[in-house]
């Protein structure tokens, strides 16, 4: 399966990464249309600068994702290629898979949740990796 890694000493705490995760899952998938979009942009992967380190927090699609046994819908579930993916029509909001997940990488929007989905749009690359200027994220096959 694909993953992404992340060099914490390469990075510079730019958000360009979160910029970019954002934009791709907008309808446009273009930064000045999508901030009029009914839907405004959000990311799936988070940056949290601490002292003089910063971390980048995304989805680690987990071998045994405890977040997909916590969901009481079975919203979430691991898909043929190891994704940890959420079927957001089952969705309720509850928050459980938040509660559990020991990364902090879900988050939660007005009517599901929010966490990586490896850019199931995009051919190639994925967002954030395309968008970081020092190559702090790599993806690793």
């Amino acid at each position: 399966m694909r993953k992404i890694t992340y060099d914490r000493s390469k990075c510079m705490a730019c958000r360009s990464c979160e910029v970019a995760c954002a934009i791709e899952h907008t309808m446009s998938k273009n930064l000045y249309k999508a901030l009029s979009e009914k839907d405004k942009p959000l990311p799936r992967r988070h940056l949290s600068p601490s002292g003089t380190a910063c971390f980048t927090v995304s989805c680690f699609h987990c071998e045994d994702p405890i977040c997909a046994e916590a969901c009481i819908v079975s919203a979430l579930k691991k898909d043929e290629n190891g994704k940890v993916i959420c079927d957001t029509a089952k969705c309720i909001d509850c928050g459980m898979c938040i509660m559990v997940c020991p990364f902090g990488a879900i988050t939660i929007s007005e009517t599901f949740i929010i966490k990586c989905d490896m850019c199931p749009d995009r051919d190639g690359s994925f967002a954030c990796i395309e968008a970081c200027p020092t190559k702090a994220l790599k993806e690793k096959k």
